[in-house]
C-alpha cells in the first residue's frame, strides 16, 4: 500500500489551537483595553442619543468663488470646534460635508440656540468710531435720543473709578442731552466733519495710512457725507430686511451705517467710521465678573503687538471728541453688539468693556473676540433636533431589527447545516464581540459616533459574515461527495473556499470604501461599519472559524458523518470512496487503497 501523503496545509491542520489562542488573547486584550478606558459601551450619535445637526453652507461673495477652498472650509471647522468647545460642550462634532457643507452636531443638554448663534455666524469683527447713533424707529419718526444711553464704556483693564460710574449713571438717566444726535443739524455737521478727519493720515485696519486731504477728489467728501447721511435717514431698524442690508457690501476702510440693540433692549441706528482695529488684532478675551466696583460682568481684552498700537491710535482719538464721538463700536458681521465710549488713550495692550452685561452675553462677546472670524461667510441650511426620547426609540429599533435578523440566519443555518451551525453560530459571537470592543474603543480614539445607518451597517454584515461560513461549508461538502473524509474533505476545501472569501470580502470592502469617500454625513456611518465588520470577517474566518472545524472533524461525531452534524455523507450523496490512482514500483497485488489518501 502506497504511504500516506502529507497534505498541503499539514502544518495549518496540526496547529489550529495556535490560531485559536491568537484570536482568543486580542479579544482579551481589547476588552481590558475598554474597560481601562472606561468606555464600556459605543458612543451614540444625535440620532440615537438625542441632540441637535447643524447643516452650514457656504456662500461666496461676489467675485469670490475661489475662496471656497479645502484650507478656508478646514479653518472654519477648526474656527466653529472652538466656539462650541468655549460654550463649554465636550462632545459636539464639526466635520466638513462635501465641498461647501460643514455638519454641527450637538448633543443633548446644550443651549442649541445660543450654539446655532456661536458656529452660524461669520463673526467678521472691527472696531469702528460712532460718528453719530439715535434711537431708529419707521423712517421719518425716530426719536433723538442722547447718544449712549445705557452703552458699555471701555477702560484699561481693571482701572474702573467712582468717576466712571458717576459717569455710566448719568449716561444711563438721559443727562447726556447735548449729543451730536440729539439734533439731525448737528449730525449733518458731525459726520461731515468726522469724514473729513477721517481723510488725514492714520492707522487702518490694515495698518496702510488713509489719503490725505489733499488726495481726495474735490466734493468726494461731501458726496460721502451726503449719502450716508441719507441712509441713516431712511435706516429704520425695527425692520429685520433693513437690518440685514445695513451696510451691506461696505469695506472696512468705508464709513457706514449699522444697528445695533441697547440696553434697553431698543433698536438704535449708527453711522460709523472706518475700521480702525479688526478682529484679528485680538488676542485674547475673557469674561470676568469684576467684584472690585459694581461694574458685575465685564469683558477684557488683550491685543496683539500690532492691534495694541492700532488700538491706542484710535481710543487716543477718541477720547479727545465728545459723545458720541467718544464711542467705538465693536461691529460683528455688520451688527453693533456694543459701543462703549472711551475716557482715555488705552495704550497697554489690554481693555475693559463694561456694560452691565449678563453672564451670558459676556461670554458670548469674549468667545467671538477670541475666536476670530470665519474665513468664508455661511448660511444655516437645516437644523435638526432630536429628543433623547426619540433616540431610544430608534436605538430600541435597531436593536429589534439586528436580533430578527440574527434570529433568522441562525434559523436557517441550524435546518440546513445542523451541526455546523454551532460553529457558524460560535464565530458570530466572536465577530459580535470583536465589533461591540473596537467600536467602544474608536469613540474616543476618532470620535465615532454608533448612528442609525451605522446600526444598519452591522446588521448587513450578519448576512455577509454568515455568507463565509457557508461558502467553507459548501466547499467541504463538496469534497465528502466526491467521496472523501471529513478530515482531508477540510483541508482540501479550504483553499477553494478561501479565495472565494477573500475576492466577495474585497468586494465588500471596496463597495464600503467608495461610499465613505464619496457620500457625507450619516450614510459614512454606515460605509464604516461595513467596512470594519468585513475586515473582521476575514478575521474570524482565517482564525476561529477555520480551525475550530479543523479540531471538530477529529471528533466522532462530526468524523463518521453523524447525521445532525450535517456531514452525512448519506444525505449529501456521496460517491464510493476514492481510490489511489498512482502507480506502484511494483505489479499491483490488488486490494483497496485507504480513501484518505485521495
Amino acid at each position: 500500500m502506497a504511504a500516506p501523503r502529507k497534505g498541503r496545509n499539514a502544518s495549518a491542520q496540526s496547529k489550529p489551537w495556535r490560531a485559536l489562542a491568537l484570536i482568543l488573547i486580542a479579544i482579551v486584550a481589547l476588552t481590558g483595553g475598554m474597560f481601562a478606558s472606561g468606555h464600556t459601551t459605543p458612543r451614540l450619535g444625535i440620532d440615537l442619543a438625542g441632540g441637535t445637526s447643524i447643516t452650514l453652507r457656504a456662500v461666496p461673495e461676489a467675485g469670490q468663488e475661489s475662496a471656497i477652498n479645502k484650507t478656508n472650509m478646514n479653518t472654519a471647522v477648526e474656527i466653529m470646534e472652538r466656539r462650541v468647545n468655549g460654550l463649554g460642550v465636550s462632545e459636539s462634532e464639526v466635520q466638513t460635508q462635501g465641498d461647501r457643507n460643514i455638519i454641527v452636531n450637538i448633543p443633548k443638554g446644550t443651549n442649541s440656540k445660543e450654539a446655532r448663534e456661536q458656529v452660524g455666524t461669520t463673526a467678521k469683527l472691527y472696531f469702528r468710531p460712532v460718528l453719530a447713533t439715535e434711537i431708529s424707529g419707521p423712517a421719518g419718526t425716530a426719536s433723538p435720543s442722547p447718544s449712549g444711553t445705557g452703552s458699555p464704556s471701555a477702560s484699561p483693564s481693571g482701572k474702573a473709578s467712582d468717576k466712571d460710574r458717576a459717569a455710566d449713571k448719568e449716561k444711563a438717566t438721559g443727562k447726556a442731552s447735548s449729543a451730536p444726535s440729539a439734533h439731525s443739524t448737528s449730525q449733518g455737521r458731525a459726520v461731515s466733519d468726522a469724514l473729513k478727519a477721517d481723510a488725514t493720515p492714520s492707522a487702518s485696519a490694515s495698518g496702510s495710512p488713509k489719503a490725505t486731504p489733499s488726495a481726495t477728489p474735490s466734493g468726494s467728501t461731501g458726496d460721502a457725507a451726503g449719502k450716508l447721511q441719507a441712509q441713516y435717514a431712511a435706516l429704520d431698524c425695527s425692520n429685520a430686511d433693513q437690518r440685514a442690508n445695513a451696510g451691506k457690501g461696505a469695506k472696512p476702510t468705508d464709513s457706514t451705517v449699522a444697528c445695533g440693540k441697547n440696553s434697553s433692549g431698543q433698536w438704535q441706528k449708527y453711522i460709523l467710521g472706518p475700521a480702525g482695529v479688526d478682529g484679528t488684532d485680538v488676542k485674547k478675551a475673557q469674561a470676568v465678573f469684576n467684584t472690585q466696583n459694581a461694574s458685575g460682568w465685564t469683558v477684557t481684552m488683550e491685543f496683539t503687538s500690532k492691534g495694541a498700537k492700532k488700538f491706542a491710535d484710535i481710543t487716543g482719538k477718541l477720547a479727545q471728541q465728545q459723545s458720541p464721538q467718544n464711542q467705538f463700536a465693536i461691529v460683528l458681521d455688520g451688527n453693533v453688539v456694543s459701543d462703549p465710549y472711551v475716557r482715555e488713550a488705552l495704550t497697554g495692550g489690554n481693555a475693559e468693556i463694561t456694560g452691565r452685561f449678563t453672564q451670558q452675553e459676556a461670554q458670548s462677546l469674549s468667545n467671538m473676540l477670541s475666536y476670530g472670524a470665519l474665513p468664508l461667510t455661511f448660511k444655516e441650511d437645516s437644523v435638526t433636533t432630536v429628543t433623547a426620547a426619540l433616540g431610544g426609540e430608534q436605538l430600541k429599533a435597531g436593536l429589534i431589527a439586528g436580533a430578527i435578523g440574527l434570529a433568522l440566519v441562525v434559523i436557517y443555518l441550524v435546518a440546513y447545516y445542523r451541526g455546523l451551525a454551532m460553529i457558524a453560530c460560535a464565530s458570530l459571537l466572536v465577530s459580535a464581540a470583536l465589533t461591540y470592543v473596537i467600536m467602544s474603543l474608536l469613540g474616543p480614539a476618532i470620535g465615532f459616533a454608533l448612528n442609525l445607518p451605522a446600526v444598519c451597517g452591522a446588521i448587513v454584515a450578519i448576512g455577509i459574515t454568515a455568507d463565509s461560513f457557508i461558502v467553507y461549508f459548501e466547499r467541504v461538502r463538496d469534497e465528502i461527495r466526491e467521496g472523501r473524509s471529513l478530515r482531508p474533505a477540510v483541508e482540501r476545501g479550504w483553499p477553494r473556499a478561501r479565495r472565494t472569501i477573500l475576492v466577495s470580502d474585497f468586494v465588500s470592502f471596496l463597495a464600503a470604501a467608495v461610499l465613505f469617500i464619496v457620500t457625507v454625513g450619516k450614510v459614512q456611518g454606515f460605509a464604516f461599519t461595513l467596512g470594519l465588520t468585513t475586515l473582521l470577517d476575514v478575521v474570524v474566518v482565517f482564525l476561529f472559524t477555520k480551525p475550530l472545524l479543523t479540531i471538530l472533524a477529529r471528533r466522532k461525531f462530526f468524523a463518521e458523518g453523524h447525521k445532525w452534524s450535517g456531514l452525512d455523507p448519506k444525505s449529501l450523496g456521496a460517491k464510493p470512496p476514492l481510490r489511489s490512482t498512482r502507480r506502484s514500483s511494483r505489479p499491483a497485488a490488488g486490494g483497496p487503497v485507504d480513501p484518505k489518501e485521495a
